[in-house]
């Protein structure tokens, strides 16, 4: 299925509206700018409706079982979304700035072409929603596995305000369809990429010279540990996040760095840890056991087939697993509720941060609370984006960077005229 003209149209139909699409786009342009407020209000109304319940059925067709959209809905408020354009672009930002010889105008960067990601439900919708916000047209490349969601949520967007139609275009397209990409990436001012090294690399050949390149490649996050109190509350809240997440967006836990040197403080540890991920494990609802078991036997065959095993100590739970690496690396764990454990004392923690920059994200800290702020100092220092508490690694903060970064300025352009 693909999205044109605010209706969903057959597949069979993509041929016709690519061929044309620079005509209608062209026309769009043509049109007064499309008000910010025009977005926050269909926005609004849209998310109170979601949060009421009133398309509850609806999302049951298209959420995988134990999924919900409760991280994005707060962002969908009229207060959350005035809160993001002023921290990202200042208030009043598509007013005229005049000086003594120029008015400088903030205007859309365009059509944004976004290749979008597929590790959360609702974020291809979030990422038009970006693109609106700054008055520009999208168009979206959805995610395999999307199954339809993101095609209702632009439907019931544009029944709700049928002025954002002509903005909005999506296209449930096979990234081997190379010559539609291609024809897609060729009509876009910028390219929104999600994704892995792979994607991000696909879409860098996909955008031409004259096309913006902008990036939201995988991070990595992990949480670190030195000295706590509060212990049983600290290590339950992120046992809960590892399970909730499954380890599966760029804010969720692939590693925990112990403040430490001590073998057997590791081991310790991880013996600690273990049965707060069972007990997170066995909530109703969380459905991780069958998938963390098969997740971590595959990793396991992996790294001894590899010869990489060597050293290691696994804590085998129900549902879930510790592994205690010797080395000092960060990496993408086993997932699905299988965690590994590193020892990383203070005074390595910069080189061996530093050896993923570029790739970090968030770092959940448990700490005492008077070394928080050192500590948090120095995990910014290596390159980490986003500081937590642990659990609260994955959760969203109206008016919070991306990846260290304001999406919405890169969306935009500054136009100066001459008086």
């Amino acid at each position: 299925m693909i999205f044109a003209n605010g209706a969903l149209l057959p597949d069979s139909e993509r041929k016709a509206v690519l061929k044309g699409l620079e005509a209608q786009l062209n026309a769009v342009r043509r049109f007064p700018p499309l008000e910010t407020e025009t977005v926050i209000a269909a926005v609004d109304a849209l998310g109170r409706r979601l949060a009421a319940g009133e398309f509850a059925p609806l999302l049951s067709r298209f959420l995988p079982a134990g999924v919900t959209l409760d991280e994005l809905l707060p962002l969908l408020r009229r207060e959350a979304i005035e809160a993001k354009l002023s921290a990202e672009l200042g208030p009043d930002p598509f007013s005229p700035r005049a000086s003594d010889k120029t008015t400088a105008h903030v205007l859309p960067l365009g059509v944004l072409f976004h290749i979008a990601p597929g590790n959360m439900p609702g974020l291809p919708v979030y990422t038009a929603l970006e693109g609106l916000l700054t008055g520009n047209i999208n168009l979206v490349k959805l995610p395999h596995g999307d199954k339809g969601l993101s095609l209702a949520a632009f439907r019931l967007l544009t029944e709700q305000e049928p002025r954002l139609a002509p903005y909005l275009y999506a296209f449930d397209l096979p990234s081997g369809q190379r010559t539609d990409m291609e024809t897609l990436a060729a009509l876009a001012d910028g390219l929104v990429a999600w994704g892995g090294d792979g994607a991000i690399q696909a879409a860098r050949t996909l955008a031409g010279p004259g096309c913006k390149l902008i990036e939201w490649g995988h991070r990595l996050s992990f949480a670190y540990v030195s000295g706590y109190k509060d212990e049983e509350a600290e290590l339950s809240a992120l046992a809960s996040h590892v399970i909730e997440t499954g380890q599966r967006l760029c804010s969720s836990c692939q590693v925990i760095f112990l403040d430490s040197e001590d073998w057997e403080a590791g081991a310790a540890f991880c013996r600690e840890f273990l049965p707060h991920l069972e007990r997170a494990a066995k909530r109703p609802g969380v459905g991780a056991g069958a998938a963390a078991s098969l997740s971590g036997h595959t990793a396991l065959l992996e790294r001894i087939v590899d010869g990489r095993t060597e050293g290691e100590v696994l804590f085998r739970g129900k549902g879930c697993s510790v592994i205690l690496r010797p080395d000092r690396e960060l990496e993408l764990s086993p997932m699905e509720g299988n965690v590994l454990v590193k020892l990383l004392p203070q005074r390595e923690l910069l080189s061996a941060l530093r050896r993923q920059k570029g790739r970090l994200q968030t770092a959940g800290l448990i700490c005492a609370p008077e070394q928080r702020e050192a500590l948090a100092g120095l995990l910014a220092q290596a390159g980490v984006t986003r500081v937590t508490r642990a659990g609260s690694m994955s959760a969203s903060f109206p008016g919070e960077a991306h990846d260290g970064e304001y999406p919405l300025r890169r969306y935009v352009r500054v136009v100066d005229i001459e008086k």
